[in-house]
């Protein structure tokens, strides 16, 4: 089976650098891959009209390079998470994480038995990671659940222990939401970042890995540097929109100078 290079960073130490897929397009996700990006993450939950046809086209896109492919489903239900992973995705991100319960249903769904219950019958992903996909699947898929809910942080002990997961993804809005925190400033609050510090020692603790939510490159590294080892960089959507505002701002400025 071909190896999970997000897994293999992480087994020795490092963080994986990541882009954020928010947009439908296969050639916007080919072009993304090609950067050279760690792994994608395909956004089904948020991102403008992801279904599951899209997403596979995407796959197969980011899948003509060596960035690993991953998608965030749209809820913790195990036929979009069967779906993507038959489909060639190498891990998936799980929202709104709550309970230990939630967790297990997560890990479960991501595992043929007997460490869960996925159904066997991978489809394309024999393609894509090799004839012996079932013999090493367990291993070499990864499984985050979001903690977007100051409840999860509570139980964040028997979270850690659901069979199947590989670690926490900080949603930070959400987080900032459920405790009563404008989303956007609230991750400016000591109590946010409190939050998400018990996250990460928790996953640490646990030998798990700890993942956040990022916007930007510089947030990214600041997050790294504390110790998150999966965060995304920027998005195709950010990087077409500052791409396209500085373009803008440049030629509307010579033109004032003229």
């Amino acid at each position: 089976m071909r190896a999970n290079r997000v897994k293999e960073l992480w087994h020795q130490g490092k963080p994986a650098i990541v882009g954020w897929l928010s947009s439908a397009d296969n050639y916007v996700a080919e072009v993304m891959a090609n950067a050279g990006f760690d792994a994608l993450v395909l956004d089904m939950q948020h991102g403008m009209g992801i279904g599951v046809d899209r997403a596979t086209a995407c796959l197969q896109a980011i899948s003509t390079t060596d960035t690993v492919p991953m998608v965030r489903v749209p809820w913790n239900e195990p036929a979009y998470i069967q779906y993507v992973l038959d489909a060639g995705a190498y891990g998936v991100i799980v929202p709104l994480v709550n309970t230990a319960e939630e967790a297990t249903k997560a890990g479960g769904a991501c595992r043929y038995p007997p460490l869960g219950y996925r159904s066997v019958g991978p489809n394309r992903v024999n393609l894509y990671a090799g004839p012996d996909y079932f013999e090493h699947a367990n291993d070499e898929l990864i499984c985050l659940v979001m903690i977007e809910h100051i409840d999860a942080v509570a139980r964040l002990e028997e979270i850690a222990a659901a069979p199947g997961i590989d670690g926490f993804y900080i949603g930070p809005a959400d987080l900032a939401a459920s405790m009563g925190l404008p989303p956007g400033i609230g991750s400016r609050d000591p109590r946010h970042a409190d939050a998400c510090q018990r996250v990460l020692d928790v996953a640490t603790a646990r030998g798990l890995v700890a993942g956040i939510h990022c916007a930007r490159p510089e947030e990214a590294v600041r997050r790294f540097a504390q110790g998150f080892r999966f965060c995304p960089v920027g998005s195709d959507v950010g990087f077409v929109t500052a791409g396209a505002r500085g373009a803008l701002q440049s030629c509307r400025a010579a033109l004032q100078t003229t």
